[in-house]
């Protein structure tokens, strides 16, 4: 017997009219918040941005507008693009098919509904942003007259822009949101709107977009999850040393120094993906600095104050905890530019306990610093530290729209069309709700590390200064384990192996796969996601060194492992934290890490 087909009901204009006209007056509201926010004396966010981003694309339109017929071959090129995509898309509408004149790659997600290929109205749209997208790239890239700095910015705003006007992030020129507005009659816009009320209302006025469920984690149970114990406490830090896993364990304890612009919970997610709990079980005595969430009271604390409070106390404290004057040590991004900070200024003053260190996509030469370095010249740290000297320290959403700036298909627009758009609340994943949870920069802190790092070079060059002491990292001598990752747009792979040549010593250069984080937390595994590669001293050409390496499928943390052993392979019976010269202060992982900004 057939079964009667029943038809799609037809869209509900009425109800998408109405819905429709309480969205306008939703975004009406929405959007004059900042705006009454900076009536009563707040200030607006954002407004140095779009000001920098207008005049560093406006000195890439002067190069072309000097020379008129450059200018002219220029938009030439242009019109003659859109003038094959129309006459391919008319052939295509006369049976024919043609190969696309402009198509993304095949790793961009906006655009693999289907109906971006099998519908000619949106298959035109889509290739015509195409063209548009690399004509501009185009014209950055072969603008003439341009520094080095200036180009880099123009290449970084004009992304932006063209992340931000990708016809996927529209109701009317992406088809599956356009189909799901008909089939909801709107509703997912107004579940969307509701949701945008809510992130600019948790952001006092500033729109601080989801990326998961924050509701989702709890410290200790879903995220920070390694057993231990908080041994000691001051202004700048706690100190957690982790339950042993194994009877016993190597005699020369580990320090782990994370970032402060981040939290250190990154290295301890969950149980699969923990890089600490791994250690942990390799039988390695783990030490980690949590860094507190600063706020007005910090506003003086300093390179030199996170070194002494924060490196030097930990080591001290260690010492106490384990009768080790000796310790190696592990540095993760900036942890690791204060990690090799201390070990130059251990170098020159004669107290070196630090017998050997691991570097995590960390630099210490910042000629090629990646994306960070569009927001380190002259004029944007002075209008930084203006704004720091407001209040003593740089708001942690501030970092964390930079951060998120570095890749906005993925870290942006991907929830704006998912949250505002789809009208569907994201999803939990703990890897987000770690980069959401951010902190703040106490100014003299930042201001020191900005100038003496991204502006000015200061460590690669020997002219730091610390303490009365100038800095000179080829006095440091001890052995390195120096890693950095394939796609790493905040500690570029080239500015780790060009920085590996600034240590006096033997440095053991690893590449990893993937990027900052991910190529970071890869644990070993039946599947692994990405192999590493080993070569040798990295010396030479970035390109050569890769060419003549050797790639090693799995997590490199099995090798990293090897090596530490290598250095002091001695074991003694495991220590119980809390047990012995520094009680426990709190379980794992402490206080610190719960301030919010």
């Amino acid at each position: 017997m057939a079964t009667e087909r029943t038809s799609p009901a037809a869209p509900d204009f009425e109800t998408i009219a109405r819905n429709a006209n309480q969205l306008a007056e939703s975004f009406r509201q929405s959007a004059l918040q900042p705006f009454e926010r900076m009536g009563q004396g707040g200030a607006a966010q954002g407004g140095n941005e779009i000001d920098e981003m207008t005049r560093t694309l406006t000195k890439v339109a002067e190069t072309w507008l000097s020379d008129p017929e450059k200018a002219v071959r220029a938009q030439t090129r242009l019109t003659e693009s859109f003038a094959a995509l129309w006459a391919s898309t008319a052939a295509r509408m006369q049976g024919q098919q043609p190969v696309p004149v402009a198509a993304p790659d095949a790793k961009d997600k906006r655009f693999a509904h289907e109906d971006w290929i099998k519908n000619p109205v949106f298959d035109l749209i889509k290739q015509s942003y195409f063209i548009f997208s690399r004509w501009a790239e185009e014209m950055v890239e072969k603008a003439e007259g341009l520094d080095e700095h200036t180009r880099h910015k123009a290449e970084f705003y004009l992304r932006q822009l063209l992340s931000a006007y990708s016809p996927s992030n529209f109701v009317m020129t992406n088809p599956e949101l356009l189909r799901q507005t008909l089939e909801e009659g709107g509703a997912n816009l107004m579940r969307g709107m509701k949701m945008l009320q809510e992130d600019i209302q948790a952001g006092g006025g500033q729109l601080r977009v989801r990326q998961t469920d924050l509701a989702a984690f709890t410290f200790g149970e879903d995220v920070a999850v390694t057993p231990g114990e908080v041994v000691f406490r001051n202004d700048l830090m706690e100190l957690i040393q982790y339950a042993p896993k194994t009877e016993t364990v190597l005699k020369r304890p580990l320090l782990i120094v994370p970032p402060w612009i981040n939290k250190f919970y990154i290295l301890d997610l969950n149980p699969q993906k923990s890089l600490i709990g791994w250690m942990v079980s390799q039988g390695l005595t783990v030490f980690v600095i949590s860094w507190v969430n600063p706020d007005e009271r910090h506003r003086d604390k300093d390179f030199e104050s996170y070194m002494r409070e924060g490196i030097e106390t930990a080591i001290d404290m260690i010492g106490v905890a384990t009768g080790e004057s000796e310790v190696a040590a592990a540095g993760y991004c900036v942890g690791g530019t204060l990690l090799a900070v201390t070990l130059a200024y251990q170098a020159a003053t004669g107290n070196r306990r630090i017998k050997n260190a691991t570097f995590l996509t960390t630099q210490v030469d910042f000629t090629h610093a990646g994306d960070l370095k569009v927001f380190a010249d002259e004029e944007q740290i002075k209008q930084i530290e203006g704004r720091m000297a407001e209040r003593g320290y740089l708001e942690g959403a501030r970092m964390a729209n930079a951060f998120n700036m570095l890749r906005p298909n993925d870290l942006i627009w991907s929830h704006v069309v998912n949250n505002y758009v789809k009208g569907k609340p994201p999803q939990a994943f703990d890897l987000l709700y770690w980069n959401a949870d951010a902190t703040r920069m106490p100014a003299a802190n930042h201001s020191f590390y900005l100038r003496n790092c991204y502006l000015n070079n200061t460590l690669a060059k020997g002219q730091m200064v610390l303490g009365n002491v100038r800095l000179d990292l080829k006095k440091v001598k001890i052995p390195i384990f120096n890693l950095a990752t394939r796609e790493d747009h905040i500690a570029p792979a080239l500015s780790v192996f060009e920085g590996s040549g600034k240590f006096g010593g033997k440095v053991d250069y690893v590449l990893a796969g993937s990027g900052h984080i991910a190529g970071v937390v890869n644990p070993p595994g039946k599947k692994p996601k990405y192999g590493f590669r080993t070569g040798g001293p990295a010396k030479g050409k970035f390109e050569e060194w890769v060419t003549n390496s050797t790639e090693h499928e799995g997590s490199w943390w099995p090798y990293w492992f090897k090596w530490i052993e290598e250095q002091a392979p001695e074991r003694v019976p495991a220590r119980i934290p809390g047990a012995g010269a520094l009680p426990s202060l709190a379980p794992a992982p402490g206080t610190y890490v719960r301030m919010k900004s």
